[in-house]
């Protein structure tokens, strides 16, 4: 394959094709549970360097098709399913876009804002801010991570119950083909009918039909005040509750609603002592309230203020602090982010990013929780997540007499059986904004309806014949 790494040191340059050293930002993924091994990582900076590389790759495996070779697009590399690092082949090329940073264009008038791939998102709501507009987008991972990652695998983040997810803030995309063609569909408009939605098909398809190069996203503008305030709630039942509440009270300016559990917030507790948990131990869930409200900070706060007093009327909170200024606001919101970061401190575990009907909620957490603790007693949960979208991060962790290494070993199985099958019986997904990746493809063979698998099929059979793009990942061959 030397003929093809010199062919693509002469599209990018030699320095930005990496095959010697420490490639373990590329080849590894986030959470460390696969190290693959790349033929080269290649780091193009401009959409014609992804087409030649893409169309060399293409020209390499159709006169090679022994070569297996095939190509595995990546961003910030801080997805959680495995979807965007190389097997251990040694045959895939990863196709890094972080080079391809650059803010293309900002019309504040048609609210909207069109950037690469590579751009960094926490950049991205800061370019916007100083434009005193919002692009809404947040999550934990968003001082890294890749606009072009996000919309790879629809993110979701702490605001999808207002704005939506990745998708619902995508206008345009340009893409490039398998075939090495470029797609310019980096469309402002809010209202176009003219056939298939091809926005929406490569949007959440994990860099398995092509490479989004770059994006045309929504904007909104800033809201005059936020307010966050931290609820104790005595069941998951009070936490439905105080959602439809919040959801009738603030209609369209309740932009976040957490739920964290007790044990979740104690590991953040235990694990980052410098952060102050309040009310961590009165009640079995907290929840996080996030009020953005479009007339001013007063009428955000008498707002607010009507909300808590009536949930404590009506039982749904047991107490409640509301932050009173931004840093309040954003030291609540740290201690929720920190969970994640939290949980592998405590030792190995066991991942989910499911969806259920919120209304089932309470009922399925109960039964779930019931089942795993009759499968293997004394397994503790990690349950914290977006209840405002249905969205719960339903993780397992090992029993505090068992070794982590030996629980992932010898029950990680077990347990994704328990909760996917609890999860069908909900009429849920089991995987709400994490993407499936390497990590759930068997999974999703399981619970997919087989219409729905081969019309997938279909489509990458006819976008990518030569399975060029991010093979294994989401579906199988």
């Amino acid at each position: 394959m030397q003929t093809l790494l010199d062919s693509l040191r002469a599209i990018v340059g030699s320095a930005h094709v990496l095959t010697e050293g420490d490639l373990s930002a590329w080849e590894q993924d986030w959470r460390k549970r696969e190290h693959g091994h790349a033929l080269a990582v290649v780091r193009p900076a401009s959409t014609n360097e992804v087409a030649l590389v893409v169309k060399a790759c293409a020209a390499y495996r159709a006169s090679h098709p022994e070569s297996g070779l095939s190509l595995v697009p990546q961003g910030g590399n801080t997805g959680l399913a495995v979807g965007s690092t190389p097997d251990a082949s040694g045959r895939q090329i990863v196709l890094n876009l972080q080079r391809m940073n650059v803010v293309r264009h900002l019309d504040a008038a048609n609210l909207t804002l069109s950037v690469e791939a590579g751009c960094i998102l926490q950049t991205l709501q800061q370019i916007a801010e100083a434009a005193q507009l919002l692009f809404p987008l947040s999550m934990a991972s968003e001082g890294s991570c890749t606009i072009g990652g996000n919309l790879g695998c629809n993110a979701g983040g702490t605001q999808v119950l207002r704005y939506g997810n990745t998708r619902d803030l995508c206008l345009g995309l340009e893409v490039v083909t398998p075939q090495g063609e470029v797609w310019n569909g980096l469309s402002g408009l809010r209202k176009d009918n003219t056939g298939y939605d091809l926005r929406d098909l490569f949007i959440g398809s994990e860099g398995t039909l092509g490479v989004i190069t770059a994006a045309t996203l929504k904007l909104y503008p800033q809201p005059a005040a936020r307010l966050t305030a931290w609820a104790a709630v005595p069941s998951m039942e009070h936490a439905v509750a105080l959602l439809g509440l919040a959801q009738r009270q603030l209609g369209a300016d309740l932009t976040g609603f957490e739920l964290m559990g007790a044990f979740a917030l104690s590991l953040v507790v235990k694990h980052f002592a410098q952060l102050r948990v309040p009310l961590q131990d009165q009640a079995p869930f907290c929840v996080l309230l996030e009020n953005s409200d479009h007339i001013s900070e007063a009428h955000a706060r008498t707002q607010f203020e009507q909300l808590l007093e009536l949930a404590f009327e009506q039982g749904c909170i047991t107490d409640a602090v509301v932050a009173e200024n931004l840093t309040q606001a954003q030291q609540l919101w740290h201690i929720r982010e920190s969970i994640p970061l939290a949980q592998p401190l405590e030792g190995l575990n066991i991942k989910h990013d499911i969806s259920v009907p919120i209304s089932s909620m309470s009922e399925f957490v109960a039964s779930t929780d019931a089942l795993l603790q009759q499968a293997i007693p004394g397994v503790r949960m990690v349950n914290f997540g977006h209840l405002g979208d249905g969205n719960l991060h339903y993780n397992v962790q090992a029993p505090p007499d068992m070794d982590p290494a030996h629980f992932l070993r010898a029950h990680e199985k077990q347990v994704n059986r328990v909760v996917f099958d609890s999860v069908a019986r909900f009429q849920g997904s089991i995987s709400a904004e994490h993407g499936v990746g390497g990590l759930k493809v068997e999974q999703l063979e399981h619970y997919k309806s087989p219409v729905a698998l081969e019309l997938m099929r279909a489509i990458k059979r006819a976008l990518d014949p030569q399975n060029l793009m991010n093979p294994a990942r989401v579906l199988r061959a």
